[in-house]
Order: C-alpha cells, then sequence, then structure tokens
C-alpha cells in the first residue's frame, strides 16, 4: 500500500486522494461497461458497518449482494448454492400456501428456523442465477474468503483497500478506509450509479434496436403490399388486352347478315271455274 499513501503523522497512515478518485473512476468505468452489457454485479460487505450500505445500494441497482455471511463456496460451489435457493423458494411456498398450517407445531417451528437462515444468507443472490461478473468488497481482510473464490475464477475484484490491507489480489483497488461508514457508503453508491447508467444505456439500445425492427418490418409489409398491388395491375392489364383482341371475332360472328329481297311470292292459282253441266 506505499503507492496509495501521501504521508504519515503521528503513525497515523494518509492515502492519497487523488490516487483515490483516479482508481475510483476506472472501476466506475469498469463497473458502467459490465453493466451495458447486461452482466451481473455482487455487492459483499459483511462487516457491521458496510451491510447497510451494501444492501441498500444494491437493491437500488438492482443487483446482488452478500451482507450477513458470506457461505463456504458460494462461487466455487454455486450449484450447491442454488439448491439452497430452491430449498428456500419451496419453504415460502409451502407457507404461502397453507402446508405449514397442517403440520405439527414443532415441525413448523424447526422450517421456519431453516428458512429463516436461508433467508439471512441467500437472500441477496436469491435471483443470481450464474455467477457474477464483477465481485465489490468493502473489507478485504474480512472478505478473503470471497477473494480467493473469485481469483480462483477468475472473476474481476473491485475492493477498498484500508492502509493495513495488499492489494495485490485485486484487480481494481481503490484506496479509503473501510472502518468509516461514510467512506463505504460513499463508494458503494458511486459504483451502484453506474451499474444504473450502464443499463440504462442497455435498456435505451435495446428500444432503439426495437424501433428499428419495426421500422424495418413495416417497411418489408409496405414492399409487399406495393409487390401484390402492381402484380394485379398487370394481371388486369393482361386480361383487358386479352378481352380487345377477342372482340373483332366475336362482332364478326355476331353480325347480322344484310336481308336479301325475298322473290315475290307467285300467287296460287285457283282452279278453273266449273263449265255449267248442258
Amino acid at each position: 500500500m506505499a503507492e496509495y499513501i501521501f504521508a504519515e503523522r503521528n503513525g497515523i497512515y494518509i492515502i492519497d486522494l487523488q490516487k483515490t478518485l483516479r482508481l475510483l473512476e476506472t472501476a466506475v468505468d469498469f463497473v458502467e461497461e459490465i453493466a451495458s452489457d447486461g452482466g451481473g454485479v455482487l455487492f459483499v460487505g459483511t462487516k457491521r458497518q458496510s451491510q447497510e450500505a451494501v444492501r441498500g445500494e444494491a437493491v437500488r441497482c438492482g443487483m446482488y449482494h452478500v451482507n450477513h455471511r458470506w457461505l463456504g463456496g458460494m462461487l466455487t460451489n454455486f450449484q450447491t448454492v442454488r439448491r439452497s435457493v430452491s430449498r428456500l423458494d419451496q419453504l415460502d411456498a409451502d407457507e404461502t400456501n397453507g402446508i405449514f398450517d397442517q403440520m405439527p407445531k414443532k415441525e413448523v417451528i424447526r422450517l421456519r428456523r431453516d428458512k429463516g437462515k436461508l433467508d439471512n444468507n441467500l437472500s441477496g443472490v436469491r435471483e443470481m442465477k450464474k455467477l457474477p461478473d464483477v465481485v465489490i468488497v468493502t473489507d478485504t481482510r474480512k472478505e478473503h474468503t470471497a477473494i480467493a473464490e473469485a481469483n480462483k475464477l477468475g472473476i474481476p475484484i473491485i475492493a477498498i483497500v484500508d492502509t493495513n490491507c495488499d492489494p495485490d489480489p485485486i484487480d481494481l483497488p481503490v484506496p479509503g478506509n473501510d472502518d468509516a461508514i461514510r467512506s463505504i457508503r460513499l463508494i458503494c453508491t458511486v459504483l451502484a450509479e453506474a451499474v444504473v447508467r450502464g443499463r440504462g444505456e442497455a435498456l435505451e439500445g435495446a428500444e432503439v434496436a426495437t424501433e428499428s425492427g419495426q421500422a424495418e418490418g413495416a417497411v418489408a409489409e409496405v414492399d409487399a403490399i406495393l409487390k401484390v398491388e402492381k402484380h394485379e395491375e398487370e394481371s388486369v392489364a393482361i386480361l383487358e388486352q386479352a378481352k380487345l383482341s377477342a372482340e373483332p371475332e366475336a362482332i364478326g360472328d355476331g353480325e347480322q347478315q344484310p336481308r336479301q329481297p325475298r322473290a315475290p311470292r307467285q300467287r296460287r292459282r285457283g282452279r278453273a271455274p266449273r263449265r255449267p253441266s248442258q
């Protein structure tokens, strides 16, 4: 941490805030890019000073958090964690559907105790269907297990590093006081705002893509209608031409020949008058 320390006074190390600002801006740009690509961000802070800030900012930006206890294997044994989340969902469904009312009281007490433990430990990662794309840690010494698991899986880590911490395992360290509530809340708020901006850009891009797709579909539909109308016009023109070509024959066949004058009808001769008898 020597490179991030500005000076020492009365045995107290003072962090260089200019370097803190520069490194925080780098972390903000990285988080914003991850969020714009649809990636997940996991906030981790189980220390008492950071629990409320971690939960509040993670919920505000719609991301995941662990603020009660880090369960060993939460990242490296993710499938087991997902089974525990499924168990929590099942217990919630049973309680909502009234199945608990049909069970003995001791069994209900045991199930509700298990449900409370699972809810405390897994409520923040309940909707996390896959491993996160970046992990934000508020205390590297207390959350050493989370850092080790993230390093093992190659997940980038953003962490607040104090003067008594080792920044080497951290991909994007942010020098700061990890014991002060205001310091923790400020950094978590800035990173949460980066997530919100990144997700907003992603939503705008999706809306633009949807609108362009709708416009292309409308253009294609208009083209199809014009093609149909053109085909109909050509068909009508062909039919009219066929009718015109057939009219002379029809007229010639249907004309009446001028009447020939009929020869005068000869009068039928009458019988000769009878001679009078003598």
